[in-house]
C-alpha cells in the first residue's frame, strides 16, 4: 500500500564489517571512536591532511644571540688579561663585553620558549653559552689576583655539577627555574661585572659583600637544586614500575583471553566430531538393518517352492 511506511533500510554487510573492526580496533587500542565514524567510516577526519607546525630554522633570532655570546668569550678574555688586567681603559671594554653577554642570556631563552624558536642546537649551545662566559670571568679574575681562588672553585663546582645533575634527571623531567636561581644568577652577574672593572673605595666593599651573597646563593640554591632533581628521579622511576606493571598485566590479560578463545573453538571441534560420529552410525545401522530384513523373505522363498 501507498500509505505503509518504507522500511528501513538495513545495513550493508560490508559497513557492518567495517563498523565492527573499527570498534574491535578501538577497543584493542583503547582509543575513542565517535559513533558517525563507525556507521560511515568513510565520513571519518583525514589527519593526514591537517597542517603540521614548521620546524624551527637554526638560523633565528634566540641561537643567534646565544652564537652571539660564545664568540664573546674569547674576546672578553683577550680583553680582560690586555696588559696584565692592570689598563682600566681595557677593563671597560671587557665589561662591556661580560654586560652585552649576560644581557643577552636574558632574552635568548624566553625569546625561543615565546615564539617557538626552539632547536636543539640551543638547547646544548645555551647552557655551554652561560658557563663559558661565567667560567671566563672567575678564571680570568682569580689568575689576575682579583678574585680568591676558593671563590672561582665554588662557584664552578655548582654550576658544573648542576649540569651533570641536569642530565641524569633529563628523561624523568625538567626542573623550571626558580626565583632563588634567577637571583643567584643576577647577583652572580652584578658582582663579577664589579670585579672586572677598577673600583676602589666604597665601591670595592660593596663588591665584595655582594660576592659573598652571590656565594651564598649559589650553595643554597645548589642543594635545592639537588632536592628537586633526587624528588624527580625518584617520581619519575616510580612512574616506570608502575608503567611496566600495567603492561605485564595487560599482557596476561591478553595471553589469557587467547587462550580461552583457543580451548573454546577446540571444544566446539570436539563436539562436532562427535556429532557426526553418532549420524554416520545411526546411519550404518539402519543400513544393515534393512539388508538383513530383505534377506529373510528371499531365503524363505525357495523353501516354500520346494
Amino acid at each position: 500500500m501507498s500509505g505503509a511506511p518504507a522500511p528501513a533500510e538495513s545495513p550493508s554487510p560490508s559497513s557492518s564489517s567495517a563498523s565492527g573492526a573499527a570498534s574491535s580496533a578501538a577497543a584493542g587500542s583503547g582509543a575513542t571512536v565517535a559513533p558517525d565514524a563507525l556507521v560511515h567510516p568513510a565520513a571519518g577526519v583525514d589527519h593526514a591532511a591537517d597542517p603540521v607546525a614548521p620546524k624551527a630554522g637554526l638560523w633565528n633570532i634566540a641561537n643567534l644571540l646565544t652564537m652571539t655570546r660564545l664568540v664573546l668569550v674569547p674576546g672578553f678574555v683577550l680583553l680582560l688579561v690586555h696588559d696584565d688586567g692592570n689598563d682600566p681603559k681595557w677593563r671597560s671594554f671587557a665589561w662591556a663585553a661580560f654586560a652585552i653577554a649576560m644581557i643577552t642570556d636574558l632574552f635568548d631563552g624566553e625569546l625561543a620558549r615565546r615564539y617557538g624558536l626552539v632547536t636543539d642546537f640551543g638547547k646544548i649551545a645555551d647552557p655551554i653559552a652561560d658557563k663559558a662566559i661565567m667560567g671566563a670571568a672567575l678564571v680570568g679574575l682569580s689568575a689576575l689576583g682579583d678574585l680568591p681562588w676558593w671563590v672561582t672553585a665554588v662557584i664552578l663546582f655548582r654550576e658544573l655539577g648542576i649540569t651533570l645533575m641536569r642530565f641524569w634527571v633529563i628523561r624523568h623531567g625538567v626542573i623550571p627555574a626558580s626565583r632563588g636561581g634567577k637571583l643567584k644568577t643576577l647577583t652572580q652577574g652584578v658582582a663579577v661585572g664589579m670585579y672586572i672593572l677598577v673600583l676602589t673605595g666604597p665601591l670595592a666593599s660593596t663588591r665584595a659583600w655582594l660576592m659573598g651573597l652571590a656565594v651564598l646563593l649559589t650553595v643554597v640554591t645548589g642543594f635545592d637544586y639537588v632536592r628537586q632533581a633526587v624528588v624527580l628521579r625518584r617520581a619519575g622511576l616510580a612512574a616506570e614500575r608502575a608503567l611496566s606493571r600495567e603492561v605485564a598485566a595487560a599482557a596476561s590479560g591478553a595471553a589469557l583471553a587467547s587462550g580461552t578463545v583457543v580451548a573454546s573453538g577446540a571444544g566446539a571441534a570436539r563436539g562436532s566430531d562427535a556429532d557426526g560420529s553418532e549420524v554416520g552410525g545411526s546411519g550404518a545401522g539402519g543400513s544393515d538393518a534393512e539388508g538383513r530384513g530383505a534377506d529373510a523373505p528371499g531365503s524363505g522363498g525357495p523353501e516354500q517352492g520346494v
